[in-house]
């Protein structure tokens, strides 16, 4: 078990050097601190993003403290908080990113059970995702010129997908008899089964015949030969050729390639398609998120105004017939 203190004195390593462009940098010791957390996070069953990023914010406190991050107080971790809150002004969903990895390196790795981490508040913003029309996402799509781009952004739009889920799915994950697409190890390391549509799942028969990759969908280029690729395409390179498209149709900022799996479920609720099933196609863990695309559907408000309107008109019409009797 590692043992914190708050002094400042603790022994530093010596970080070796290297030169870039004639000036030393610090190389981060490989502490052993460091090495055991990301042993942690795998014995936890973290998923890969997540152990990349946990392990990203406590090797931070480790470079800005020059210490091994297992020996600060937590009067040093409320420092880091307070620099990254408003000298380095980070967003609030980086901010409690980096809350969740250190609690999780301090508190669950280490077994301080510091206080710290509930006094911590990082408000949680009231912004709507941004969504386009049908025309909107057609224009989009049909701007996308690599035809394994445009088959990945067909089929995220088309299935609800994750970036992260779309761009490692597997030849095994077709379930061409039954019309449906295997997630595995979505967010939260969970599977689940989605709709795979004709459409797509045509236009993903054509594409792997492409290419014909043994194992992967969306195989990486590999030296122009993507059969014999080791790997799948990277969410980098995929968010890269969205950010072309998007640009190309002169959308604005917010839309990103995550608005695809918005525009996937507010265009299914205003075809009608219950909250509870969306939620479920989506590997939503809590309904609660799923409602806020009752926010995005001007369908689903109309239809309520209309049903409102009809009550009301009902309701009147039955207090006149009622006065009228009794006149």
């Amino acid at each position: 078990m590692y043992k914190t203190s708050t002094s400042s004195t603790n022994p530093t390593p010596q970080p070796n050097q290297h030169n870039t462009g004639g000036k030393a940098k610090p190389v981060l010791p490989d502490y052993d601190s460091l090495r055991r957390y990301d042993e942690h996070l795998r014995l936890r069953g973290k998923a890969g993003r997540t152990r990349e990023e946990y392990l990203r914010y406590a090797r931070k406190v480790a470079e800005l403290a020059r210490v091994d991050p297992a020996t600060l107080g937590e009067d040093r971790i409320r420092g880091f908080f307070l620099y990254l809150k408003e000298k380095r002004e980070y967003a609030a969903s980086s901010l409690r990113l980096a809350v969740a990895a250190l609690r999780f390196f301090y508190n669950d790795f280490l077994q301080l059970n510091w206080r710290l981490f509930s006094l911590v508040r990082v408000p949680q913003p009231k912004t709507l995702p941004e969504v386009l029309s049908r025309e909107e996402v057609a224009r989009l799509l049909g701007s996308v010129r690599e035809p394994r781009y445009r088959m990945l952004f067909d089929l995220i739009y088309g299935c609800g997908l994750r970036v992260g889920e779309a761009v490692k799915l597997e030849v095994r994950d077709i379930k061409r008899n039954d019309h449906r697409l295997h997630i595995r190890q979505g967010k939260g390391n969970k599977d689940r089964v989605v709709p795979l549509p004709d459409a797509l799942l045509e236009g993903l028969g054509a594409f792997w015949r492409t290419h014909r990759h043994l194992r992967f969908l969306f195989p990486a280029s590999g030296n122009g030969n993507a059969a014999m690729s080791a790997s799948h395409i990277s969410i980098s390179s995929a968010q890269h050729a969205f950010l072309i498209a998007r640009r190309e149709c002169e959308f604005k900022d917010g839309v990103c390639l995550h608005t695809l799996r918005h525009c996937y479920a507010t265009h299914l609720l205003e075809e009608g398609v219950s909250l509870r099933q969306i939620s479920v196609y989506l590997g939503h863990a809590s309904l609660e998120t799923t409602a806020i695309y009752l926010h995005l559907t001007a369908v689903s408000e109309g239809k309520a105004l209309g049903i409102i309107d009809a009550l009301c008109r009902r309701v009147h019409a039955s207090e006149t017939h009622t006065a009228a009797s009794k006149a």
